[in-house]
């Protein structure tokens, strides 16, 4: 069994262990070969009489961390995603019915197929290392597990939690998972494999019912409770996802199958439900979002750069709370705060205090580590602390001066290859360090409210900026658990440029008569989190009127924010901060404001239907994107979608603007805009849109990428849980 991924030693009492290790790979996958390596494992099990197996991973940080997805985008047609389906039920049902006792010990990641793998076994232990987690994330990707999942996971922990688990692909920690009854032990690392091996020698397992509460047993041990549960969870599906990804209907139909079926049939279920996701578009799109986010964290990579090891935050505000909070809870690197007042300092350690309490008594964190995370947070009303500070963030509010005030002050006050990042929203970077004595350490670093929670973040180099501050900020943002693409130093950089038409657009409709509920409508429906309109009031109106000056001075009258921004900043009408905007906001939720109506002077007249309000928004859109990407603004079509899908909420189930483009064809997209443009120019297709009409190009095409560092040459083209939140500033 040298090629197999799996090795096998037996012990003298006849215990085997089963090491997993996929060579050359930092994580071990289900491939294509594993269903044969499994077969031959079992077999020569059999013929050296074991009693019992232990299966351990080779890996320091992964059990088994899924399926290759690789494999599954591989796959042409429906009956050879069904091949796959089908081959992991019959492994897997060869695993049950063995003649001796099965045990997973789990050290790191369990998911996906890795589960579907360790719930085969008759037992599964695990570690108590923050590092191992459990879950069937496949809903994810447009999928649902395959490999028997849906019919195994209910039956340990019951339906209403399996269809939580599945439904929101969440993973699970080991103590979690040992109290909902997944893991039958939970031991530290050093142990691991001695009560694994304990386990093995107890003989099968008996069958355990899961451990419900009073009211889930109720529910689930009758046929009446049963069709409760999947009503309602069918409902609450479609009101979250809009009916746009059909993974998780399918899921609960495989769920539903398991206790209404007999074996057979419920496994048949799955596995034509797995074909059928594996074929579909929205899947397709989900895996392509995978495949860039992967490729990305190759770009940039030099592991001759310095690593940044302390960081400090200019402004406790909002926005610099929640990059502290980034930087000390997922990079676990020190963080100095200075504000000009103490209650600022004090609000920003609040911030990240208030959310890890949080975790503390959902028992996800340890008091001890609670306590370690804190004391990496510290802060001063001078620059006291900063001499050996490796990268100064500044979040303060948009002011030039103030910002190259900052920038002299770090070059005073910290060492010489200090990095200053501003996250302006606004202003060009290469404006920020035109008085600079070091301008290749200034760079621009864009993070989306709440930081948290937002997974994108854009970088900005100006002309200026060394490529080793590119890589040493690129490399900080990915250990901040960001999804970083590096734009080039233009008026709005990439995400705020293609939003401020969508925005706008959306304003004009309403003042043109359109109600306010039917525009945000509409784009909900198209598959965005929350409407524009919406969208404006979360972000501020005065966050944004302070950026649409800077866009229409540079880039032309097609940026012209509407006159009623003004109205309703003059009015206090700024959004949700001030309880009122285009809504109105109590602690019961929201509602149309209607008296914005006569602010405005605008009588409701709806004349649209919510498709056209959608394919109004949109255009702009589309059409700005693709001038970023002639400009050289952006890379590469992937940098684009990625930027609109983690930026913005663009739907992912169209895998971002440029994929969407080139599934609807650049002639249709071309020919709407003309329809749009011949009452309104600013709707006119850009010459590249007409240019990909004519010929019947796409965007990803075989053309390789450049990487955008502040100059002024195009970059070329290049190939390559559920919507992300929306954007704020």
């Amino acid at each position: 069994m040298s090629d197999s991924v799996f090795n096998l030693t037996v012990d003298e009492n006849k215990i085997a262990v089963v090491t997993i290790d996929v060579q050359g790979e930092k994580m071990n996958t289900l491939r294509s070969s594993f269903a044969d390596d499994l077969k031959a494992l079992l077999a020569e099990a059999k013929q050296q009489s074991v009693k019992g197996m232990v299966f351990i991973s080779g890996k320091s940080d992964n059990f088994i961390a899924g399926a290759d997805v690789k494999m599954l985008d591989s796959v042409q047609k429906r009956e050879d995603a069904l091949a796959i389906s089908e081959l992991c039920h019959h492994a897997f049902f060869d695993m049950e019915n063995l003649p001796f006792t099965t045990v997973s010990a789990i050290h790191g990641a369990a998911l996906g197929g890795g589960l579907e793998f360790a719930l085969a076994c008759d037992y599964r232990v695990g570690t108590d290392s923050g590092i191992t987690i459990i879950g069937l994330p496949e809903v994810q990707l447009g999928l649902l597990p395959g490999g028997g999942g849906t019919q195994r996971l209910t039956k340990i922990i019951g339906i209403q939690k399996g269809l939580e688990w599945m439904l929101t692909g969440k993973q699970i920690r080991a103590q979690q998972a040992k109290k909902a009854g997944v893991l039958d032990d939970c031991v530290p690392h050093s142990v691991l494999l001695k009560v694994a091996k304990e386990f093995a020698a107890k003989g099968k397992a008996p069958t355990k019912e899961p451990k419900l509460d009073t009211v889930s047993k109720l529910l689930e041990s009758n046929p009446f409770g049963r069709n409760f549960i999947f009503k309602k969870a069918k409902e609450n599906v479609i009101k979250q996802t809009g009916g746009h990804y059909p993974a998780p209907l399918l899921i609960i139909k495989a769920v539903r199958a398991s206790v209404e079926l007999d074996k057979l049939k419920a496994y048949k279920t799955e596995a034509e439900s797995f074909a059928t996701l594996v074929m579909s578009d929205e899947s397709k799109a989900l895996r392509s979002v995978f495949f860039a986010t992967t490729e990305m964290k190759k770009d940039w990579r030099n592991g001759d750069a310095p690593a940044i090891n302390k960081t400090a935050v200019l402004g406790g505000g909002l926005m610099g709370a929640g990059i502290a909070h980034v930087s000390a809870v997922k990079a676990k690197v020190p963080v100095r705060i200075k504000d000009v007042a103490e209650q600022g300092i004090s609000n920003a350690m609040s911030y990240t205090y208030k959310i890890l309490d949080k975790r503390l008594k959902r028992r996800i964190m340890s008091k001890a580590d609670m306590q370690l995370t804190m004391s990496r947070i510290t802060g001063a009303t001078d620059y006291s602390g900063f001499k050996n500070i490796d990268l100064v963030i500044e979040a303060v509010f948009e002011d030039l001066e103030l910002k190259q005030g900052m920038v002299a002050d770090i070059e005073r006050e910290c060492q010489e290859n200090t990095i200053f990042a501003s996250n302006t929203s606004s202003l060009p970077i290469s404006q920020i360090a035109a008085q600079a004595q070091r301008p290749e350490n200034v760079i621009g670093l864009h993070y989306f409210s709440p930081v948290e929670k937002m997974p994108l973040v854009e970088i900005i180099p100006h002309a200026g900026t060394s490529k080793e501050t590119i890589t040493r900020v690129v490399n900080f943002a990915r250990k901040q658990g960001k999804t970083p693409i590096v734009v080039k130093d233009t008026a709005g950089f990439y995400v705020n440029r293609i939003l401020a038409p969508y925005l706008n657009e959306a304003a004009n409709l309403m003042l043109a008569g359109e109600p306010i509920e039917k525009i945000d409508a509409a784009l909900v429906e198209f598959g965005f989190p929350v409407g524009p309109l919406a969208l404006l009031d979360e972000v501020g109106i005065d966050i944004g009127s302070k950026i649409a000056p800077i866009l229409e001075k540079e880039l032309g009258e097609r940026f012209k924010a509407p006159d009623a921004f003004t109205r309703m900043i003059e009015s206090k009408r700024l959004g949700r901060k001030t309880g009122h905007g285009f809504y109105e906001y109590d602690k019961k939720g929201k509602k149309v404001d209607e008296s914005i109506y006569e602010l405005l002077n605008v009588t409701p007249a709806p004349r649209l239907n919510k498709s056209e309000i959608a394919k109004r928004c949109i255009a702009q859109m589309l059409n700005e994107a693709v001038r970023c990407l002639d400009e050289g603004i952006i890379a590469s079509p992937r940098d684009g979608d990625i930027g609109a899908i983690f930026g913005i909420g663009f739907p992912p189930f169209f895998g971002g603007p440029f994929s969407y483009m080139d599934k609807l064809g650049a002639s249709k997209i071309s020919s709407d805009m003309s329809t749009l443009g011949s009452s309104n120019a600013i709707f006119t297709p850009c010459d590249t849109l007409v240019a990909m009409a004519e010929s019947g190009a796409k965007f990803y095409a075989a053309q390789p990428s450049t990487e955008p560092t502040g100059e002024s040459e195009p970059a070329e083209q290049a190939t390559d849980d559920a919507a992300a939140p929306s954007a704020k500033e």
